[in-house]
């Protein structure tokens, strides 16, 4: 049992409140249970400010692992150095812990609309996520001292079950507030409106805890001051909430380089559409040669671009950013994803393809234009990017309207649990040509889809002279990771053609990656570009066959060319990437 205060240590100065029981408006009991509702209250808002800022960095920067292990390890040290500094507030706990509610308050609701403004504005936000960090957890940290000050005051009890009461509450908090983030806060409101929610939340509990509660502990000077704090906390997260769609929009163009004409969440990632829908934005200048090359039933008649001639018609090139990732635009679509399908369509039959992730159309485009393609299936798992495939005039345009062709049928899920679970038997047997669209592989959300174990459903899928194309980043800006997609399709049984293509390499809108300077397509010498790898179960022949049709940006000595430019920087003995060991994250 906590000793109650020795009035001879205690200096002539100290306040009332830390002397005897608290003088409570309500019996013992029911005020023990508001502290405790409090505690509840006060650990939910907690581990939503850490979930938030988890969520974020990795949203901003790719790499999920790093940046959880960051965030949490970097709280936890400051939880424990806010622990430390909160001994010298329990004389005044109930004060204390009031300001310190208001100032977590303001600092977590506000966190992810800084976060976000540094990345935008200033192109990083490590340091300001460590500095949140360090707040956050040094404010959370500092609660649970003086909120066990404040329940041994309502009602005196043994250190041991004050401190078991304390933390079952904070615990199961901390449980409601992780469910209510990824299930309630995020899907309905967003990262920015859902953390000023919170903070309002964790204003109110806190103020009115201390402002009613513990009342007669303050002076009249403490208890206005801390009326006027959180008032003034509370007025800045509602200016704050009522700002979060133009500093979205703000924001959005900052990264962006141009003004949104699409941004929308969809249950896996946030898409944004910028520039126009007319013919320069879209690169429909050439679509006679799209069309007339892409065999039977593969192009439906031009459609007129909503807004054609206005001012979204002319909005500059067409951009699709995924999770604020430059994925393809109208002016480089076209050399990454001719590089992508055409050396694996021209190594032998082409009947049958299946196009794993390519939810923008812009593969399934590619593999229309080749005679002979009886089927296409693309497997795409977010079905809202399918959607905006087919209904945006902009990029239904550049995609030429490929995923409404018949022979053209798309299957919204996961790629590597459609494999796993028999989807390549049940659309008809094997294919001819399997092309792996996906996300870049240093990305910790596209790690399976980089495995051995993936690699291994895909030759299960393919025939007997079949070939699988995947793209793998960017060769010369992170060889080890591209070396390593090469590496992991040979340990599943393929034998390997790698190559690249100059160009802007497929990942993050990083100024690094835009000062890219190309050089021309086959010389070998940019600076960056696209890393590919072409698989078989034989050793596939690098090359263009003759029927293949008019390609932009792509020739035959251009491609021999790419795969000795990539042969070249070969990094042997690099192990293969498995889900037990990801090894692409470099």
């Amino acid at each position: 049992m906590i000793d109650p205060p020795d009035p001879v240590r205690r200096g002539a100065s100290d306040p009332p409140e830390a002397t005897g029981p608290a003088r409570l408006p309500v019996p013992a009991g029911i005020g023990r249970l508001l502290v405790l509702a409090t505690v509840f209250v006060c650990a939910a808002c907690g581990i939503v400010y850490e979930l938030e800022l988890v969520a974020l960095s990795s949203y901003l920067t790719g790499d999920s692992v790093t940046q959880a292990s960051v965030v949490l390890s970097v709280m936890v040290f400051a939880m424990g150095i806010g622990s430390l500094l909160a001994k010298r507030l329990r004389c005044r706990a109930a004060l204390g812990f009031g300001a310190l509610e208001a100032g977590l308050a303001l600092v977590g609701g506000f966190s992810a609309m800084a976060l976000y403004a540094c990345y935008a504005w200033f192109g990083q936000s490590r340091c300001a996520l460590v500095a949140f960090s360090l707040a956050i957890g040094a404010l959370i940290g500092a609660e649970v001292p003086l909120l066990m000050t404040l329940i041994q005051r309502v009602r005196r009890q043994d250190a041991g079950g004050a401190v078991a009461d304390l933390f079952a509450a904070d615990y199961v908090g901390a449980l409601v507030g992780g469910l209510a983030f990824p299930f309630l806060l995020l899907p309905l409101l967003g990262q920015v409106s859902g953390a000023l929610l919170t903070g309002s939340v964790n204003a109110v509990a806190g103020g009115g805890l201390v402002l009613w509660l513990f009342r007669s502990d303050l002076s009249v000077r403490a208890r206005w001051g801390l009326i006027l704090a959180n008032v003034l906390v509370l007025a800045l997260l509602a200016a704050g909430t009522l700002l979060v769609a133009p500093f979205e929009r703000a924001a959005r163009d900052a990264v962006y380089g141009s003004a949104a004409r699409v941004a929308v969440r969809t249950g896996v990632q946030e898409v944004v559409i910028t520039g126009g829908t007319g013919p320069a934005a879209t690169g429909r200048t050439d679509a006679a040669d799209y069309r007339g090359s892409s065999g039977r039933g593969a192009a439906k008649p031009e459609r007129p671009a909503a807004g054609a001639g206005g001012a979204v018609g002319g909005g500059g090139p067409l951009g699709l950013y995924l999770d604020g990732r430059l994925r393809a635009s109208a002016g480089d679509g076209f050399p990454y994803h001719e590089g992508l399908v055409h050396p694996a369509m021209s190594g032998g039959p082409h009947r049958r393809v299946l196009v794993l992730g390519g939810g923008d159309g812009l593969a399934a485009r590619e593999v229309l234009r080749c005679h002979g393609v009886v089927s296409v299936t693309v497997v795409e798992p977010d079905s809202g990017m399918i959607r905006l495939a087919r209904t945006d005039p902009g990029l239904s345009a550049l995609n030429r309207h490929a995923l409404d062709d018949p022979r053209v049928r798309v299957v919204p899920g996961d790629v590597f649990e459609w494999l796993r679970r028999g989807g390549a038997a049940r659309d008809g047997g094997p294919y001819d040509v399997i092309i792996a669209d996906l996300p870049d592989p240093g990305s910790q959300a596209s790690t399976k889809l980089y495995s051995e174990e993936f690699y291994g459903l895909a030759a299960r899928a393919l025939t007997e002279d079949g070939r699988l194309v995947v793209h793998a980043g960017e060769p010369l800006i992170r060889p080890r990771s591209y070396w390593t997609v090469d590496a992991t399709v040979r340990a599943a049984g393929l034998q390997t053609a790698p190559y690249r293509i100059p160009g802007r390499p497929a990942g993050r809108n990083d100024a690094a990656e835009r000062s890219c300077a190309p050089a021309p397509p086959g010389t070998g010498r940019a600076a960056c570009g696209w890393g590919f790898v072409l698989a078989a179960h034989r050793t596939p022949r690098l090359d263009l066959a003759p029927d293949t049709p008019a390609l932009r940006s792509l020739t035959r000595d251009g491609l021999r060319a790419a795969g000795r430019a990539a042969s070249r920087d070969r990094i042997a003995g690099l192990p293969p990437s498995t889900l037990m060991h990801p090894r692409h994250l470099d």
